[in-house]
């Protein structure tokens, strides 16, 4: 079946959490909807759940890459010209070390960003429902939901308190 989206406008915090808990009551899961607000509001004020995040991966497998590459191409680079000057070893490991350190920095460095906005979910290419009224103060709770679900996802809504359900 079609997927269809309503936005719900709520005028108060209690009411968009009336209107989550409503939702789960009739059987939309949590990721079906999202609460939009223009005010800093901590995580699971509205009964949605704890999203869950893998941000602290992505430094890892960046440092572990650029630690790769850093050995790697220090080595490919000394091995591809060998000047052995005065009897010292060709492959010279204190400026390795110091390569590999920068190296490593900066693959993860590069990583985490490239991991923040990955779990930002950005970017939106598909924009969903908005209301410009939701920078003003009110709350949206966006609902994407079957197309034969729709009458009663938006007699939940109405029956929370939104002041205007949006199709």
């Amino acid at each position: 079946m079609a997927k269809k989206e309503l936005l719900g406008l709520f005028k108060e915090a209690s009411s968009a959490a009336d209107a989550a808990e409503s939702l789960e009551k009739i059987g939309v899961p949590n990721a079906d909807f999202e609460i939009l607000t223009g005010s800093p509001y901590p995580s699971g004020a509205f009964g949605e759940e704890e999203p869950k995040h893998k941000v602290y991966v992505f430094p890892f497998i960046g440092a572990a890459l650029g630690l790769s590459v850093a050995l790697l191409l220090t080595t490919a680079t000394q091995a591809a010209y060998p000047l052995v000057t005065g009897g010292k070893p060709i492959l010279s490991i204190p400026p390795m070390a110091i390569i590999s350190y920068e190296g490593t920095m900066l693959g993860a460095i590069l990583f985490t960003v490239l991991g923040i906005i990955f779990e930002s979910r950005l970017p939106k290419l598909k924009l969903g429902l908005y209301d410009t009224r939701i920078t003003e103060g009110y709350i949206g709770v966006l609902v994407s939901c079957e197309t034969g679900s729709a009458k009663k996802v938006q007699e939940a809504l109405d029956s929370a308190g939104a002041e205007e359900v949006k199709q």
